[in-house]
């Protein structure tokens, strides 16, 4: 069911993130009148929204603030007809470090956006979740029935955002969707992230240092992510539900390192374990492969983008911003 986005007013939270941005950028060129809320600094700077087109950037109306602050997410609201919720603090690492602020940001930022939805009327709310949620795989491929487990200070709190989101819906009659994305990799994503971390030390360095390479994920590429969030947001069916996002295979980090040298032609280099960006064994997720028949059945969404193809444009794109990388230190 398609949507006619120009009647619309949007307030998107993690505007200035990575799937955010092109998110934004998305909804611009639908024609959606679309409010951008950014973590605020003193600098102005309004993150990866920097990078967009000119001509885009004009078009949005950028409100700098903080998810925490009810008031600052209350004013954002106010008048918008929906609400694509995906601020939050995301680096797993960060929240071992500093616990409270990933659960204050996470949890507090939701009900926030929750309560100044409620408030507001608004038609529809868009909350993001994370397949950090499920753990380790307890079976495969993970569907939506699968057992929560907080694997992390960040997925702990991302499983708490969920919950309220659905108490909202539940006890409230909010209208909130739920979306959940396993891994997402493309173009503008920093190198907290395990593909941009691989793609910008092979193309600087003589090696390639990454923490556990057994680990397994399910990858889809951002532009299908963005689609997938559209076809959410118009599905009066995705009301009350979760629903995956995933393409449906699961590869080894160390699989994936592999397979970016070899594109690169840089099969010789050395992949080398940094004792820094091992996970505690507890912690660490060992499977994460997508069941994403719910986002076909209800959506009718599948991913687009072919692995081989994704991870050429993203090698493209780092190598043509790579001054935008640190690759020689360990990214949080």
């Amino acid at each position: 069911m398609s949507m006619n986005w120009t009647t619309k007013k949007l307030l998107i939270t993690g505007a200035g993130g990575f799937i955010g941005s092109h998110l934004v950028e998305r909804l611009v060129g639908l024609g959606a009148t679309t409010r951008a809320f950014v973590r605020y600094n003193s600098r102005n700077n309004w993150g990866l929204l920097e990078l967009l087109p000119g001509d885009k950037l004009k078009e949005i109306e950028i409100i700098p603030g903080d998810l925490r602050d009810s008031h600052a997410v209350r004013d954002a609201a106010r008048d918008a007809d929906m609400i694509f919720h995906l601020g939050s603090l995301i680096a797993i690492p960060y929240s071992y470090i500093h616990p409270r602020e990933a659960i204050e940001t996470n949890i507090m930022g939701t009900l926030n956006i929750l309560m100044a939805a409620r408030e507001n009327g608004i038609e529809k709310v868009i909350h993001t979740s994370t397949s950090e949620v499920y753990g380790t795989a307890q079976y495969v491929p993970i569907d939506e029935k699968h057992p929560l487990q907080g694997q992390s200070p960040y997925s702990a709190s991302k499983t708490g955002a969920d919950m309220i989101a659905e108490s909202f819906y539940r006890s409230f009659n909010v209208p909130v969707a739920t979306i959940r994305p396993f891994n997402t990799y493309g173009p503008r994503q920093s190198a907290r992230a395990v593909i941009p971390t691989i793609i910008s030390q092979a193309l600087t360095a003589e090696q390639v240092r990454l923490g556990s390479l057994h680990p397994t994920r399910d990858y889809t590429y951002v532009d299908d992510v963005v689609e997938a969030f559209i076809k959410v947001a118009e599905s009066p069916k995705s009301i009350g539900k979760v629903i995956n996002i995933g393409s449906n295979f699961e590869m080894s980090i160390g699989d994936i390192a592999k397979k970016i040298l070899s594109i690169i032609g840089k099969d010789n280099i050395a992949i080398v374990t940094d004792e820094r960006r091992i996970r505690p064994e507890k912690s660490e997720v060992e499977r994460l492969w997508c069941d994403n028949t719910r986002a076909k059945n209800i959506l009718g969404w599948q991913p687009g983008t072919s692995f081989d193809t994704g991870l050429r444009k993203t090698i493209k794109w780092i190598s043509d911003n790579i001054n935008l990388y640190k690759p020689e230190r360990y990214n949080l």
